[in-house]
């Protein structure tokens, strides 16, 4: 038997990012997920390999590349893939492009918790980042608000203006608070250390949602937002202990543990209690996210192929 390979133009033409939504939500009815990561170093190189094994659904392994050094000889800072094994018999199912699922994931995992937690009649999205990950989620969230309009703000305006002229109808914002206060859904992807968003300037009913810091070091919003918000994570287990979006302010009492409302593992929880109350999500990722991901691609693509 041929193992297909799926490469990213050619798997993405056949995705759905609702499709997406619904894939990640089914797979969290199955057992919990196995999960582990593994590094490995040649300064300034590094290998990072994230494994997923959920009963039902199958294996997962996604390899990261880094060699930061890459961009000086015209080739991406980052190259992987992602192998996707049997739960039957172990044996290799696929080789998925790493960006692929990447890409993928990322915005909707996002995107699955912002449709169960932003107000339905949400028409304002502010994407906080202009980056490759911010392109996602206008396309990601363009799918789940198809009524929404969009603003971009970026520390560097340049960087917002050359997205948003890819983009038709995307606007440019100067002013982030002012940007913050007006919108209905905030979605932040940078790479910021310090808090970019301020609980001050948080509306009631608004949908918070945050991906950028993955690192114990990285925060994007503020204590306050945090008290003002009702928390949920994508998995308690990524998040809690390594994310210093919830890991500094749990350290130093702002919230604790028992603030956060429920992961994914028990979705039923995900809803507002009311149109006032500001939600608040951390995208904290995970191999398992990668392995459900990786699944709903090849499910797709063996339907397109007719095997």
């Amino acid at each position: 038997m041929t193992i297909p390979i799926i490469p990213f133009d050619e798997g993405e033409a056949l995705l759905d990012w609702l499709e997406l939504t619904q894939a990640l939500a089914d797979a969290h009815d199955l057992p919990k997920a196995e999960i582990g990561d593994t590094f490995l170093y040649r300064d300034p190189d590094t290998m990072l390999t994230r494994s997923a094994w959920i009963d039902g659904l199958g294996i997962a392994v996604k390899t990261a590349n880094i060699f930061p050094r890459n961009p000086q000889i015209g080739e991406p800072l980052i190259h992987g893939g992602v192998c996707l094994y049997s739960d039957h018999d172990g044996s290799l199912a696929a080789l998925v492009d790493f960006h692929l699922v990447t890409k993928w994931k990322t915005a909707g995992d996002s995107l699955l918790a912002a449709r169960r937690l932003a107000r339905p009649d949400s028409r304002e999205i502010l994407i906080v980042g202009a980056g490759t990950v911010g392109q996602s989620l206008i396309e990601a969230f363009g799918a789940g608000f198809p009524d929404a309009r969009f603003t971009l703000w970026n520390r560097t305006r340049d960087k917002a203006e050359a997205l948003a002229a890819e983009l038709p109808g995307v606007a440019v914002a100067d002013d982030l608070e002012a940007a913050v206060r007006a919108a209905d859904i905030i979605v932040t992807a940078t790479m910021s250390s310090e808090p970019v968003i301020r609980g001050e300037w948080l509306q009631p009913g608004q949908h918070l949602n945050l991906i950028g810091a993955y690192r114990p070091d990285m925060r994007e919003a503020d204590d306050e937002a945090l008290r003002r918000s009702r928390i949920f994570v994508d998995s308690l287990d990524t998040t809690i202990d390594h994310i210093g979006e919830l890991k500094i302010p749990i350290a130093e009492g702002v919230i604790s543990a028992g603030d956060i409302v429920a992961d994914y593992y028990d979705l039923a929880a995900f809803e507002r209690q009311s149109d006032d109350e500001i939600t608040l999500f951390k995208n904290g990722g995970g191999a398992h996210l990668d392995l459900m991901t990786s699944r709903y691609i090849l499910d797709k693509w063996t339907a397109a192929k007719g095997s």
